[in-house]
């Protein structure tokens, strides 16, 4: 079972950008060397998992190469060789030894059978495959490998030490094989073992996206996060930070289902959204089982997560803001009533509509998701009116807010979480501080002069 997430909350915390592109946490970790590996690296965000034990043992392999600190050890470009030449299943362009004619050894030295040539070049990537795998695994004594790999470890031993390839290792570092040979290793490869080729590059992309991953790991000093079973609804990161700003604020945030709401408040620009966009990262990266940009984290795994951060109109339906944002709220109450373990994420809930019906919203919404202690919630908000009303409604409730330090007329962020619900309101002193309200009354009065 895959872990639920949807088109808004991957946009919202900028998992894969503008087509797959830019500066996305996909690219962040996009190191891969093959095109197979990207694409498996692809479906892994696609599908983040919610089995304590697969993330566990993703993490742990990836934690083997990180402690392996090894580089890919294939040339890039074989696996785009041998994928084309693995492709062409014709039986008309099979090599038969009868054909070595003397008519085709002119074509060959004429260099005009390019055919030929096409598979002969996707043997000699096979064969090259075959023993740089068998190297690599003597380097890193693979066959000593933890747990988790073992398995992975004995499927691609099993297919390169199989009597069919056992020609492979006569041929290592040739740069041509004569016409007969070649006539019977291409039978193998693409007919007779096809299937177990395709099954070896299959785990040599896996294993392209472990490394990648590990090298990350390495170069940012993110750490793994250790899943739990979801009975308790325990998460705890130590020093998370957004892994996209140049000199992130770490914060620490724990929560079990007697804390199981976080009612976030702060002034703009306070760090709010940052904040939760924080949050959404390190959960959705710790259900892959890839590091996370934190000191530490362990958290009980959950069915999917939801936010919402920055959510558009709907122009084209005719919705408003507020529409859509209470059509999204009964999305996500839809999905937390069907499913016992979620992490939802609202940032400024009902920003849409005026302050009495926000204030009400708010404060029914809260309480109500409170009520699902299996579930954990992030809501903020600027009502602050909100949370001391809940205060007296729910008791697994934690109160937080990012201060803001007044320094004469200018307010400086923190971007460090404190405990309790904040009295800040700065939004008229910043409008006076870029003069605003100047700036419209000197038009006035140079237009008032025009016109006498």
């Amino acid at each position: 079972m895959s872990f639920t997430i949807d088109k808004q909350t991957l946009d919202d915390l900028n998992i894969f950008g503008k087509q797959h592109r830019g500066n996305s946490i996909y690219s962040l970790f996009n190191t891969t060397r093959t095109r197979g590996g990207a694409l498996v690296l692809e479906e892994m965000f696609l599908y983040p998992l919610s089995d304590v034990d697969k993330i566990n043992k993703r993490s742990t392999i990836i934690k083997y190469f990180q402690e392996k600190n090894v580089e890919f050890p294939f040339r890039s470009e074989l696996f785009d060789t041998v994928e084309h030449y693995l492709s062409n299943t014709d039986s008309r362009t099979k090599i038969v030894a009868e054909n070595n004619t003397l008519q085709r050894k002119f074509r060959s030295y004429m260099g005009t059978d390019t055919e030929y040539e096409l598979l002969h070049k996707g043997i000699l990537a096979s064969v090259e495959i075959i023993n740089c795998l068998h190297d690599f695994f003597i380097q890193i004594d693979a066959i000593n490998a933890v747990d988790s790999y073992k398995e992975e470890v004995e499927e691609m031993n099993k297919i390169i030490l199989d009597e069919e390839f056992a020609w492979a290792y006569k041929e290592k570092g040739l740069k041509k094989i004569a016409y007969a040979k070649t006539a019977d290793y291409d039978h193998i490869l693409r007919y007779a073992a096809r299937d177990k080729m395709k099954k070896l590059l299959y785990y040599i992309y896996n294993m392209d996206v472990y490394i990648s991953i590990a090298q990350v790991a390495i170069k940012r000093g993110f750490v793994f996060a250790k899943a739990l079973p979801p009975d308790q609804n325990v998460l705890k990161i130590d020093g998370m930070y957004h892994p996209q700003l140049k000199n992130p604020t770490p914060n620490t945030l724990h929560v079990d289902h007697n804390s199981n709401v976080i009612f976030l408040t702060g002034a703009n620009m306070a760090g709010k959204s940052t904040f939760m966009k924080t949050f959404g990262v390190c959960i959705f990266l710790a259900h892959m089982g890839f590091p996370i940009p934190a000191e530490s984290m362990e958290f009980s795994v959950q069915n999917g997560m939801y936010t919402t951060i920055n959510l558009p109109d709907n122009l084209n339906m005719g919705y408003s803001h507020f529409y859509a944002e209470v059509l999204r709220v009964k999305k996500v109450a839809e999905s937390v009533s069907r499913s016992q373990n979620l992490i939802v994420v609202f940032d400024e809930l009902f920003r849409g509509t005026n302050v009495k019906d926000a204030y009400d919203a708010t404060v029914a919404v809260t309480e109500a998701f409170a009520a699902n202690r299996n579930c954990t919630f992030i809501i903020s908000t600027h009502i602050i009116e909100a949370g001391e009303t809940l205060r007296g409604l729910c008791d697994n409730i934690n109160f937080a807010y990012l201060p803001t330090i007044m320094q004469g007329s200018m307010p400086v962020y923190t971007y460090k979480l404190a405990s309790g619900i904040t009295n800040d309101r700065h939004g008229m002193m910043i409008i006076n501080n870029e003069r605003i309200i100047e700036i419209i009354k000197s038009r006035k009065k140079t237009n008032n002069a025009k016109s006498n």
